[in-house]
C-alpha cells in the first residue's frame, strides 16, 4: 500500500533477449503485467517491421474466429466460458491453429452454401406447389357454366368490339408466378397501363410466410396468373414481371399434366426437407464442437498477436540473433520480472539467459499507483482530473475518507443514506456474479465500478443524518428531549408563534447526547434559522481544515524533492496567510459557541450580545473599528482582540510579497553567483587528467537519476527567463490569495445543498405522504398504499438519485479545485504495462460493442 500515498519508483531498463527465447519471455511478461515497453522503431512503418507477417496471420485467424462466433450466435448456441485464461501457445502451434480454423471455416462455408442452395430449391418447389394449387382453382372456376378461359375470351372480344377492331378466332396464352405481396398493387397498375387493359390478372395470397434463403427472413408472397393474347403482349408481360422481380414458373394447360407435376413437386419437397434436416444437423454439430473451444481460441490468438505486436517494438542487433528492448519497470518488482524472464528462457529451451540492465535517463518516468478493487474507484476519480506527476503525493488515500464525508455533509439523511448504503452493499456482496454478466449498459457499469464509493457515501450519510437527527424529514427521539412545554395541546396547536424559553423551565440545561435535539424538527419558525447558523459554520470549519490539510500535504512533496526554496518561499507564507485569516475566523466560531449562552448570568455573555463572526471578520480585514453603541454588550469576544486582529492582518498581508518576490529573487541571485563563480581544477589522488572526466560523468549520472523529482519539486528553472519566472510566480500568488477567499466561500455549498436536501424531503413529506395519513378506514389504507408508492418513487428518483448525483458532483469539485490545487500538479502520464489481462478485457468489450 506504500505506492498508494506516492507512486512507485520506476526505472528504465534495457532488455537483451535471444531470438529463440524472445517469444516465451514476452509471453511471461504479458502474464505478469508489470513492464511497459517503449517503441524503438518510431520511424519504421507498421508494414515494414520484422513480425508483420505473424501479426497478419493472427488477424486472419481472428477474422475466422469472428465468423464462427457470428454463426454460433445466429443459432443461439451457448459458448463455454470457464473464466480461465490459457497460456499463449508456442509459435509452432500457430500452424495447427491455422489449420484447425481453416478447416472449420471451409466446412462451415460449404455447409452454408449447400444449405442455401437446398433452401433455394425448396423455396422454388414450394412456390411452384402453391402456383399449381391456386391456378387449379382459377381454371376450375365456372361462371354460368362457362370456364374462366371462355369468360376471358368473351371479355377480350367485347373489348375488341368496343375499340372497333376486327373480331377473329382468339387464342389466349398465360403466365403464372409469385411476387412479393407489397409489390402486387403497383404490379397490377403497371400491367393495366402498359398493356392498356388487354390482360386479365388473377391473384391469390399465400397464407404461410416463406423463408428467404439468402438472409433467412420471413417474406409474404402472392400467386398470380396473367391471361393475354398474342406474342407482343407476352413479351411485354414478361418484361414487367422481370422488372418487379416476380418469379415465373411453368404451368401446364392440361389438368392431368398439372396434377402429375403437383405430385412430382410434393415428392421432391419431401426429399429436400429430409436433406435439409440432415444438413442443419451437421451444421449444428460443427458449431457446437466449435463453441466449446471458441473462447479459449480467442484468448490464444489475441495473446499471440499481442506478443508479436510487442516484439515489433524491439530492435535487432547487427548479428540478427538478439533482440533489444527498453522498458519501464517498478523497482520493487525487479526480481519478479527477472524470475519471469528466466522462466520464459527455460520454456524456450535457450541456453543464454536474458540480460536486464538499468539505464540512466532524463525522461520523466510513468506514474504507477498500485490499487485493489477497493481503492481503484477512488484512484480513478483522481486520475480523471490528471495523472499525478512522478513520485508526487497521491490524493487518493485521503479521498477515501474525505470524499464520502463531505458528500454526507450535503446528503445528511438517515433514511436516504440507508437506501444508498444498502444498494452499495448489495453490489459489493454480489460482486462476482454481477461482474461475470458483463453488462453493456454504460450507466450500470458506472454504478458498479463505484460500488465501494456508493457504499461509503451511504454509510457516512447515515452518520451525518444521525447527527442532524433527520430521517425522511422527521427526527428520532432516542434519548428524550431536554425541552418541555407547560402549555396544553389546544394552545400549542392553535398558536404557532409560541416559543420555548431556554432560560426558564422549558430547557433542562442538559444538551442532547448526540446530534440535534428532536424538538428542533417540529419548530415551525426558527428551525431553518437555527440549522442555517449551525450548518454554515461547520461548512466553513470543514473547508478551512480541508484546505490547510492540502497545504501541509504539499510540504511532504517539498521535503521529498528536497526543495527547500519552496518550503521557505511558498509553504510557510501560505500557511501563515491561511491560518492568520481564515483559521482565526474558525477559532472565533468556537469561542462564540463556548463563551455566549442564553442561560448566562451576565448580560455581556448572553445570546443577544454575541457579535457576528462575518461582521467581525470584515471589520478586521478593513481595519475598521466596530460599532461601540451596543449598550452593555462588547463588540469584542476577549481582551486584546483588536490588537491581535491588526497584527494578524498585517502579517498575512506581508506574506503576499513574500510569496510573490522571494523565490524569483533567490533564483536570480543564485544565477548571478553561478555566473561569477570560477571553475576550479579537479584532479584525483594520482593527479591524472581523467579525474575531471570522472567527476563530470558522475555528476551527470547523479543528475540523471531523479529528473522527474526535480521537476516535481519546483526546480527546472535553469532555462527559463527571469521575466517568465516573475510572471508565473505572480500568477501563483494571485491564484492562492484570491483562491483562499473564493475557496473558503466555495465550501458553503456544503451548507446550501444540505439545506436544500432537507427542505426537499420535508416538502415531499408534507405534499405527498402526509395526504395519505389523513383518511381512516379501509379507504385510508388503500389511499396510503397508493400515496406511499408515489412518495417512494419520488424519494428514490429525486432525493436519492438526482440529489445524490448533485452532491457527488459538488464533492468532486471541492476535491479537484479547493483541495488538490494546494499541492497537486497532475502533470504525469499513467503507467501502461504490457498485460494480457488488460488486452483481453479491452478486446472483449470492443467485440461486444
Amino acid at each position: 500500500m506504500g505506492s498508494l500515498f506516492r507512486s512507485e519508483e520506476m526505472s528504465l531498463c534495457q532488455l537483451f533477449l535471444q531470438s529463440e527465447a524472445a517469444y516465451a519471455c514476452v509471453s511471461e511478461l504479458g502474464e505478469l503485467g508489470l513492464v511497459q515497453f517503449r517503441d524503438l522503431n518510431p520511424d519504421v512503418n507498421a508494414f515494414q517491421r520484422k513480425f508483420v507477417n505473424e501479426v497478419r496471420r493472427c488477424d486472419e485467424m481472428e477474422r475466422k474466429l469472428r465468423y464462427l462466433e457470428k454463426e454460433i450466435k445466429k443459432d443461439g448456441i451457448p459458448m463455454l466460458d470457464t473464466g480461465e485464461s490459457p497460456e499463449a501457445p508456442q509459435p509452432r502451434e500457430m500452424i495447427d491453429l491455422e489449420a484447425t480454423f481453416e478447416k472449420l471455416e471451409n466446412e462451415l462455408r460449404e455447409v452454408n452454401q449447400n444449405a442455401e442452395a437446398l433452401k433455394r430449391n425448396y423455396l422454388e418447389l414450394t412456390e411452384l406447389k402453391h402456383i399449381l394449387r391456386k391456378t387449379q382453382v382459377f381454371f376450375d372456376e365456372q361462371e354460368g357454366g362457362m370456364h374462366t378461359t371462355e369468360s376471358m375470351t368473351r371479355a377480350l372480344i367485347t373489348d375488341e368490339s368496343r375499340t372497333g377492331k376486327a373480331m377473329g378466332p382468339v387464342q389466349l396464352g398465360f403466365v403464372a408466378g409469385v411476387i412479393l405481396r407489397e409489390r402486387l398493387p403497383a404490379f397490377e397498375r403497371m400491367l393495366w397501363r402498359a398493356c392498356r387493359g388487354n390482360v386479365f390478372l388473377r391473384q391469390a395470397m399465400i397464407e404461410d410466410p416463406l423463408e428467404d434463403p439468402s438472409n433467412g427472413d420471413k417474406v409474404y408472397k402472392s400467386v398470380f396468373i396473367i391471361f393475354f393474347q398474342g406474342d407482343q403482349l407476352k413479351t411485354r408481360v414478361k418484361k414487367i414481371c422481370e422488372g418487379f422481380r416476380a418469379t415465373l414458373y411453368p404451368c401446364p394447360e392440361a389438368p392431368t399434366d398439372r396434377r402429375e407435376m403437383a405430385m412430382g413437386v410434393m415428392t421432391r419437397i419431401e426429399d429436400l426437407h429430409t436433406v435439409l434436416g440432415q444438413t442443419q444437423d451437421h451444421r449444428h454439430r460443427v458449431l457446437v464442437a466449435a463453441a466449446k473451444n471458441l473462447k479459449n481460441w480467442f484468448v490464444k490468438v489475441r495473446k499471440i498477436k499481442a506478443i508479436y505486436h510487442t516484439l515489433n517494438l524491439f530492435n535487432l542487433d547487427v548479428t540478427q540473433k538478439c533482440l533489444i528492448a527498453e522498458c519501464w519497470v517498478p523497482l520493487l518488482d525487479f526480481e519478479t520480472i527477472q524470475i519471469a524472464l528466466r522462466r520464459g528462457t527455460e520454456r524456450s529451451g535457450s541456453s543464454v539467459p536474458p540480460i536486464l540492465n538499468r539505464m540512466e535517463t532524463f525522461e520523466d518516468p510513468p506514474t504507477y499507483n498500485r490499487t485493489n478493487k477497493f481503492t481503484h474507484a477512488f484512484q480513478a476519480l483522481i486520475n480523471a482530473y490528471g495523472v499525478a506527476s512522478y513520485r508526487e503525493m497521491n490524493p487518493a488515500p485521503y479521498t477515501i475518507i474525505t470524499f464520502p464525508f463531505l458528500f454526507a455533509v450535503m446528503f445528511g439523511d438517515l433514511g436516504h443514506g440507508t437506501i444508498m448504503a444498502l444498494f452499495g452493499l448489495w453490489m459489493v456482496l454480489k460482486e462476482k456474479p454481477l461482474a461475470a454478466k458483463k453488462s453493456d449498459n454504460e450507466i450500470w457499469n458506472i454504478f458498479f465500478g463505484g460500488r465501494y464509493i456508493i457504499f461509503l457515501m451511504g454509510v457516512f450519510s447515515m452518520y451525518t443524518g444521525f447527527v442532524y437527527n433527520d430521517i425522511f424529514s422527521k427526527s428520532l427521539n432516542v434519548f428524550g428531549s431536554a425541552w418541555s412545554t407547560n402549555y396544553n395541546t389546544s394552545t400549542v396547536m392553535s398558536n404557532k408563534a409560541l416559543q420555548l424559553n431556554p432560560k426558564g423551565m422549558d430547557y433542562a440545561q442538559t444538551p442532547y447526547p448526540f446530534g440535534l435535539d428532536p424538538v428542533w424538527q417540529v419548530a415551525p419558525l426558527n428551525k431553518i434559522i437555527f440549522q442555517n447558523a449551525y450548518k454554515m459554520k461547520i461548512s466553513i470549519i470543514f473547508g478551512v481544515i480541508h484546505m490547510l490539510f492540502g497545504v501541509f500535504v504539499g510540504l511532504f512533496n517539498h521535503r521529498y524533492f528536497k526543495n527547500k526554496m519552496a518550503i521557505y518561499c511558498e509553504f510557510i507564507p501560505q500557511v501563515i496567510f491561511l491560518v492568520f485569516l481564515f483559521f482565526y475566523m474558525t477559532l472565533l466560531m468556537f469561542i462564540k459557541w463556548v463563551k455566549y449562552s442564553a442561560s448566562a448570568s451576565d448580560v455581556v455573555y448572553s445570546e443577544g450580545c454575541a457579535p457576528s463572526i462575518l461582521i467581525t471578520f470584515i471589520n478586521m480585514v478593513l481595519f475598521k473599528a466596530p460599532d461601540k453603541n451596543t449598550g452593555d454588550c462588547s463588540p469584542y469576544m476577549f481582551a486584546g482582540q483588536s490588537g491581535l486582529q491588526k497584527f494578524l492582518v498585517v502579517v498575512a498581508l506581508l506574506c503576499v510579497p513574500w510569496m510573490l518576490l522571494a523565490k524569483p529573487i533567490l533564483i536570480m541571485r543564485g544565477r548571478k553567483e553561478a555566473a561569477h563563480q570560477p571553475i576550479a581544477p579537479y584532479s584525483n589522488e594520482n593527479g591524472d587528467a581523467d579525474g575531471l572526466n570522472q567527476h563530470n560523468n558522475g555528476a551527470g549520472t547523479q543528475a540523471g537519476q531523479q529528473p522527474a523529482q526535480q521537476q516535481g519539486g519546483g526546480h527546472g528553472h535553469d532555462n527559463e527567463e527571469m521575466s517568465e519566472i516573475f510572471i508565473h510566480q505572480g500568477i501563483h500568488t494571485i491564484e492562492y490569495v484570491l483562491g483562499s477567499v473564493s475557496h473558503t466561500a466555495s465550501y458553503l455549498r456544503l451548507w446550501a445543498l444540505s439545506l436544500a436536501h432537507a427542505q426537499l424531503a420535508e416538502v415531499l413529506w408534507n405534499m405527498v405522504l402526509q395526504n395519505g395519513l389523513k383518511q381512516d378506514g379501509w379507504i385510508g389504507g388503500i389511499a396510503l398504499w397508493a400515496v406511499f408508492a408515489f412518495w417512494a418513487v419520488l424519494t428514490v428518483g429525486i432525493l436519492v438519485l438526482m440529489e445524490g448525483l448533485s452532491a457527488f458532483l459538488h464533492t468532486l469539485r471541492l476535491h479537484w479545485v479547493e483541495f488538490q490545487s494546494k499541492f497537486y500538479a497532475g502533470l504525469g502520464y499513467a503507467f501502461q504495462p504490457f498485460s494480457f489481462e488488460v488486452i483481453l478485457e479491452s478486446s472483449s468489450s470492443s467485440s461486444e460493442d
